[in-house]
């Protein structure tokens, strides 16, 4: 490999916040996974999940969106448990089990404050037996989101910042910083199709949009729950109701 081609590969593992060769989670759609420098979701790295209104305060689809992905997370496929950091009691692991996520393997920890609820995630990310952790917290200060990154890199793990607000601060907005993750999302549940013979509900739908991915490019999209494959999501087409007359002109 030439001097100029060496310095191009450095200058791309420095752009994808990594200190060599990345590992990735391809989402297997390309107008996804070409907003990623490396292909796909980068691993060894952590995340920020957040969301608006009522949402950021339930954090119902985050939640789920979250364990959706884990599961096909390599780290998750093929050792280690998920540790999960709390503020609030309302974790439903028989629900995570219907998404697919290991449940067996999930460690719930309780924590009092958001750097109490830091300082675990920091230390689960740390720690080679945990494949991944997530941690509910309201904001990721610049300094905590750094030691993040470190602890990811030193354990090899991913990490899941889900931004919950204190009840009612619905209104408030979200953290700002999460200048330190390697990626930035906003969720929001999506209405599901109707199911097989129009009977029930179809798979779980995500309004999802990538504000930030360090060295990418931001997009929003429509995800679907996959079913079993290798990726946890496929990007749903835009369905038009075409049952709708028309609107009526108006004459001049």
């Amino acid at each position: 490999m030439s001097n100029l081609a060496t310095l191009r590969a450095q200058i791309a593992a420095v752009e994808a916040g990594t200190r060599g060769p990345s590992k990735v989670l391809p989402f297997g759609d390309p107008a996804v996974d070409g907003c990623f420098p490396g292909g796909g979701l980068p691993l060894g790295a952590w995340h920020e999940i957040t969301a608006d209104g009522m949402e950021a305060e339930i954090g119902a689809a985050l939640a789920a969106f979250v364990a959706r992905l884990l599961p096909s997370l390599p780290q998750v496929l093929f050792r280690g448990d998920v540790v999960w950091v709390m503020r609030r009691d309302d974790l439903y692991p028989p629900g995570l089990a219907f998404l697919g996520f290991p449940a067996e393997r999930l460690i719930q920890v309780r924590a009092e404050n958001d750097e109490e609820a830091l300082g675990v995630l920091e230390e689960a990310l740390a720690c080679r037996g945990i494949a991944a952790a997530v941690g509910e917290v309201e904001e990721v200060p610049l300094t905590a989101g750094r030691r993040l990154q470190l602890a990811c890199e030193r354990g090899g793990g991913a990490g899941f910042v889900i931004n919950r607000r204190p009840w009612g601060l619905a209104g408030r907005r979200g953290s700002a910083s999460g200048s330190a993750a390697a990626s930035r999302w906003k969720i929001a549940p999506a209405p599901s199709l109707p199911g097989e013979g129009g009977l029930g509900f179809g798979p779980l739908r995500w309004n999802v949009e990538l504000n930030r991915c360090r060295g990418g490019r931001p997009g929003s999209w429509i995800f679907e729950e996959a079913g079993h494959g290798p990726h946890p999501f496929r990007v749903a087409a835009e369905v038009a109701d075409h049952g709708l007359a028309p609107p009526l002109r108006r004459s001049a």
